[in-house]
């Protein structure tokens, strides 16, 4: 069984009154690649979600929100004697450059550092239970996703692996329609150049049979189909993952290839065309495997 990487999972908590959403999207990535935005209350605790969500998730590029409901309202404190203080340092500065009081400045007061805050608060062990199960459920979802979203993988897969399979039969009587080929340019040459009566009939066997032995594409074939039978057994495997896959298309290309340059026919070159554009689209849906 495949499952891909791009997932998505939502769960939401209640934590002291107040609405936790907890949100968790995966795309493709070669390694675990976890980004993070978590509300302040939780930093404390960004190294253990982290590694929860990676024993969770294994590979993939993680993108996790950890989030108050914005519908809910914290408890804003207002630093009156800092922001007075501001006010005052602007006001005076702006009177000494000879810059005319902004009507707006009191806006600026109220951005500057430490001047509107919000009651802070320690993350307490209950909440952290609480706060980790709802993570392990969110990452239970984005499974979910994933597992569904590999059965779509698979079947494109498998479809694919096969037909580069039954494209082995096409090349089959190809083959067998090259010795007769060869013969007849070899005989045609000889003509061509006046030596049919003097050249020696078994030494013309024997460079038949050589040719042939350079040509001939059956290991390659056998290989093929081995690696195309490896490709369905890996991806049914309970333990499946997109990087052994990967690997066996690495094989499967390389007797591809072998084959296509000791083919010497051009109905077989074109099959092999064929076998190499589906390899190629195989290689692209891999990419998104975990």
């Amino acid at each position: 069984m495949i499952k891909s990487m791009t997932g998505f999972g939502r769960t939401t908590l209640s934590l002291s009154g107040k609405s936790v959403v907890v949100e968790i999207r995966t795309l493709n990535s070669k390694q675990l690649d976890i980004n993070t935005r978590i509300a302040t209350l939780f930093r404390c605790k960004e190294i253990e979600i982290r590694a929860l969500i990676g024993k969770l998730l294994e590979r993939g590029k993680v993108d996790v929100t950890i989030s108050f409901d914005k519908n809910e309202s914290e408890e804003v404190s207002i630093n009156t004697n800092l922001a007075k203080t501001y006010y005052n340092a602007l006001v005076t500065l702006s009177q000494e450059v000879g810059n005319p009081v902004e009507s707006d400045i009191f806006l600026h007061v109220l951005r500057m550092p430490d001047v509107v805050t919000t009651a802070q608060e320690d993350l307490t062990e209950e909440q952290w239970i609480a706060l980790s199960a709802a993570i392990t459920q969110a990452c239970e979802k984005v499974d979910e996703f994933r597992i569904q979203e590999g059965i779509v993988l698979a079947k494109d897969l498998e479809n694919r692996i096969c037909m580069i399979r039954d494209m082995i039969d096409e090349v089959t009587p190809l083959e067998e329609n090259r010795i007769a080929l060869l013969r007849a340019k070899f005989e045609k040459g000889l003509e061509e150049m006046n030596l049919r009566a003097t050249y020696d009939p078994n030494r013309f066997e024997q460079e038949i049979f050589y040719y042939l032995e350079k040509l001939d594409i059956t290991e390659e074939k056998v290989r093929l189909r081995k690696h195309c039978n490896y490709f369905l057994e890996t991806m049914n495997d309970a333990h499946a993952n997109g990087k052994k896959l990967s690997f066996i298309v690495q094989e499967c290309g390389r007797e591809i290839n072998t084959l296509g340059s000791k083919s010497n026919d051009f109905q077989i070159q074109q099959i092999v065309v064929r076998m190499k554009d589906e390899l190629e689209k195989m290689k692209e849906q891999l990419a998104n495997v975990l």
